[in-house]
């Protein structure tokens, strides 16, 4: 019988949510603020430097290139090619890892979550159900409710068959029930958690038989003996699956609905039970470490869940049911999820409730299923995760798939995913605050020289040199500290980072002027080439001290790829000016004193870096320290009395 086609079609339903557009995860979002940054500062800066220019006389078409230049200057270009390399080479290392990803951008992601989401069974439990008893209210084994049982089964009667509970009772006992025929099935679903079946006996007389969640079915009986509910309490407390068994005389009836599933009579229980997996526990404690927050979502019941929560040393802590979902609105459910652990007999709609509850407050979540019912929930997430035997459907609405069912697995791709967007980071800081240095001094320079500090094809070449140089950064290393905790974008940190550090390198290019304009009477084509090798040099070195907080920064290793690329850049910086090209590019060869005074200046340009980062992530880890204040006005006094306006950066935990 054709009840529902199409979209109305559960099935159909799901098929629908997932041809819905894809939501922006954490790190896309992070990128587009970052990029608006970047936006607003070229503005700014392109258009003082133009007008400042035109107010002294400067040519039109001189002062136009000259800002452009500076605009181009100020821009990391190739920060969509340092992304994609970062994610094709994270790629590689997590199919190693027997990870596959489907959608590149979604590494970030897994390695910024915050919060996973997960089934149970499975997952953290072996995943192989066992058939233990089939009891009767009372609590007394009964061949009679395993019967039933067996008569309820989804599959045909003549051989095994149906979901994995009922696969078990077949396996419990090969004989089908002898003398009864089958004339109706109504399958399970989620909303009536229970499936029934309406069956002939040998004696002619007919019987509707339902089994599904105890809830459900004692909700449609009538009298439910005393015992029940403690034999029930039991084994839920003992982390065993229970299904109860139902009957009802159903002599004349021919069909069956859902409507007829009343006035039923408890015949006993089903006893099943999913142990624990063995490395569950150490996979969790491994993520603890890397500081995400597992959740369960469950169709099973909740004591049952928060059994082998507990068994597993992860704090049950509270459970919502899927009744519970369903009488909270959206702004009630995001306060609930929050302190939630267990979700327990939720339908496909209520995971992805859930899990847009907990991305409104700003976390970042996966999600791991491998059915049918979880595919919207994937298609919800941050980073949906299935696995390679998941439904077809799973793994279409998945973003990465799992070749083992297995947190440990999942634990080695968060670690990659966390090292490719520190080495992204990496870039952005420097990129940024090294660019915004050199650029504010050459329009600094630009008010006080009677010629332009530096050509725009000069600004252009130094920025293409630097740039290629950093395209090795995707395979630098990490330090481990960074990878104890989710790293999410914080552009009010990047900011501040751009805004410490750019002055400081700034300051140091005018000192530079003075030394080459006071003590070497440079001219213009001089001047040029020795501010080109001198800003090339440091913005090129000065990756070595960016790239970890670590002080001092040859406490950490750089790969051996980055360590070449930088001094390369800085080999061909010093040898063009030497060049047949220095002519065409408007330098001149740079006298041996000049470059030794240069060569000096960088060294101590490090050494300035290395103190200003110091003071920079004192001041941080000073303000992460504060205790939180909940009127802003009381913290901003607390900050101004302390003296502490940095924040400790897009790798702190949240």
């Amino acid at each position: 019988m054709v009840v529902a086609t199409g979209g109305c079609a559960e099935v159909g339903r799901i098929a629908l949510g997932l041809g819905e557009r894809q939501p922006e995860t954490d790190f896309q979002a992070g990128l587009r603020r970052f990029s608006m940054l970047l936006l607003k500062v070229a503005a700014a800066l392109t258009t003082g430097i133009f007008v400042i220019n035109l107010l002294l006389h400067r040519p039109l078409l001189d002062a136009l290139l000259f800002s452009l230049a500076i605009a181009v200057g100020i821009t990391p270009q190739l920060l969509p090619a340092v992304v994609s390399t970062s994610l094709a080479t994270g790629s590689r290392q997590l199919a190693r890892r027997k990870v596959l990803v489907k959608r590149l951008v979604c590494i970030e992601d897994l390695g910024d979550m915050d919060v996973l989401v997960t089934d149970k069974t499975g997952t953290l439990t072996e995943g192989r159900i066992r058939f233990e008893a089939a009891l009767d209210p009372a609590g007394t084994p009964s061949d009679t409710v395993l019967e039933l049982g067996l008569l309820a089964t989804e599959g045909d009667l003549d051989h095994v068959g149906g979901n994995a509970l009922d696969s078990a009772l077949w396996q419990a006992t090969a004989t089908p029930p002898a003398g009864h025929h089958r004339l109706a099935l109504l399958p399970f679903d989620h909303d009536r958690q229970l499936g029934s079946a309406l069956v002939e006996r040998a004696d002619g007389s007919r019987l509707l038989v339902a089994k599904g969640a105890p809830e459900a079915v004692l909700a449609r009986c009538g009298d439910v003996p005393e015992a029940a509910a403690a034999v029930l309490q039991e084994h839920f407390a003992a982390g065993s699956r229970v299904v109860a068994v139902a009957t009802r005389a159903a002599d004349g009836q021919t069909s069956l609905t859902a409507a007829d599933e009343y006035r039923l009579r408890l015949a006993g229980f089903l006893v099943f039970l999913d142990p624990p997996k063995a490395g569950a526990a150490a996979s969790l404690r491994r993520l603890a470490g890397l500081g995400i927050t597992v959740k369960i979502c469950t169709g099973d019941n909740a004591l049952v869940a928060q059994k082998v929560c507990a068994d597993l040393g992860l704090p049950p802590g509270r459970a919502l049911t899927g009744q519970d979902i369903g009488e909270l609105d959206d702004d009630q459910l995001t306060r609930v999820a929050e302190t939630t652990t267990v979700f327990a007999r939720v339908s496909p709609q209520d995971k992805a409730r859930v899990v847009r509850a907990l991305r409104r407050r700003g976390r970042d979540i996966g999600f791991l299923g491998d059915g049918v019912n979880d595919a919207l929930a994937l298609h919800a997430a941050d980073v949906g995760l299935s696995v390679d035997t998941a439904t077809d459907v799973a793994k279409d609405a998945a973003d990465v798939l799992l070749l083992e069912k297995d947190l440990g697995v999942l634990a080695d791709g968060v670690t990659e995913g966390r090292r490719i967007f520190a080495n992204t980071i990496k870039y952005v800081l420097m990129g940024t605050s090294s660019n915004f240095g050199n650029m504010f001094s050459a329009a600094g320079a630009s008010l006080v020289l009677p010629f332009l500090p530096m050509l725009p094809s000069q600004i252009l070449l130094n920025n293409l040199l630097y740039d290629a140089g950093q395209l090795t950064i995707p395979t630098d290393h990490v330090d481990p500290e960074q990878l104890h905790a989710p790293s999410h974008w914080d552009i009010a940190f990047i900011r501040r980072f751009m805004l410490f550090f750019g002055p400081v390198s700034s300051l140091f290019d005018f000192l530079t002027f003075a030394v080459m304009i006071e003590i070497f009477h440079t001219g213009a084509e001089l001047f040029r080439s020795g501010w080109f090798v001198e800003s090339l040099a440091t913005q090129a070195l000065v990756v070595f001290a960016i790239r970890t907080r670590r002080v001092p920064f040859y406490r950490s290793r750089p790969s051996r790829p980055l360590l070449v690329s930088a001094i390369g850049v800085v080999a061909v910086g010093v040898a063009l000016p030497m060049s047949p090209l220095a002519g065409p590019l408007g330098f001149r060869s740079l006298p041996l004193g000049l470059v030794l005074a240069l060569a000096l200046m960088v060294v101590l340009y490090l050494v300035l870096i290395e103190g200003a980062k110091h003071v920079f992530y004192t001041r941080a880890d000073a303000q992460a320290a504060l205790p939180p204040v909940r009127h802003r006005t009381l913290r901003h006094r607390i900050q101004r009395r302390a003296g502490r306006f940095s924040h400790p950066g897009p790798l702190r935990p949240r």
